[in-house]
């Protein structure tokens, strides 16, 4: 891409709400709340990881948590996974759903694992996205929780948190992935994805539970929510009783 081009990209990249040091203290105080937040997959090794990964697309933790164990003891490396077949392993993954793409995925990143990098799981981002089945999201699980190297994976929840927040401003993940690693220091970008994560599931909700948030003072969602009730005109008598939804009682019939 040339200098202008960039220059451009960057130009498009929208500026969050709250400032990078803002920011850290936020993260800061919700570290407070989910203190040791990491990732919820159980692996050993990144190519444990990697798989596991793959397979939660779509998936909760805890249901790729219950099919690994035994695939793990199956396939225990890129080379014996390569030499499997979708067809011998569909019915293994079936219960993660979209198990017909997954399994040419698993296939597909073993071979490639196996033929490219001698069955070694790539410790950069441009190899691990050119594996069958890996996006960003998935190669900076992988970098971060299993390799060493800083990653900040943006998923549903970290897009939903963050936006609400304030802390980021786009419905990409690769620019809200931007946003977030420009403010808070590399050591910290792994950490910063797991705990917004883990608010994701826990607190802010698509039906957020704001009284339990230790930031609702700090975000942007629960501000408006809060202008909004205060300058709502208030109800009639009417309204109130539609709101409670009781009903006027009816007249008794009369005999015949």
């Amino acid at each position: 891409m040339s200098p202008r081009a960039t220059e451009r990209k960057r130009a498009r990249i929208p500026t969050p709400a709250k400032s990078a040091a803002e920011t850290r203290q936020i993260m800061k105080r919700l570290g407070t709340q989910h203190p040791n937040a990491d990732t919820e997959l159980n692996f050993t090794n990144a190519y444990e990881l990697l798989v596991a990964t793959i397979l939660s697309a779509q998936c909760t933790d805890q249901r790729v948590n219950q099919v690994t164990p035994a695939l793990f003891a199956r396939y225990p490396n890129a080379g014996v996974l390569a030499r499997a077949t979708t067809e011998e392993l569909e019915p293994q993954i079936q219960s993660t759903g979209f198990f017909r793409a997954k399994s040419r995925s698993l296939v597909g990143m073993a071979t490639e694992l196996v033929e490219t990098h001698r069955s070694e799981v790539p410790k950069t981002m441009d190899e691990l996205v050119k594996l069958p089945g890996v996006g960003r999201k998935t190669a900076n699980v992988v970098l971060g929780h299993a390799l060493g190297v800083p990653g900040l994976p943006v998923d549903r929840h970290v897009l939903r948190v963050a936006n609400r927040i304030g802390i980021a401003k786009s419905d990409e993940p690769e620019i809200v992935e931007q946003q977030l690693c420009a403010a808070m220091p590399p050591a910290e970008w792994t950490r910063t994805s797991d705990t917004l994560i883990l608010h994701g599931r826990r607190i802010c909700k698509p039906r957020p539970l704001c009284d339990r948030c230790v930031i609702r003072a700090d975000c942007d969602f629960y501000a408006h929510l809060t202008r909004a009730v205060s300058t709502r005109p208030p109800m009639s008598k009417a309204q109130r009783t539609a709101a409670k939804g009781s009903r006027p009682t009816r007249g008794k019939k009369g005999r015949a």
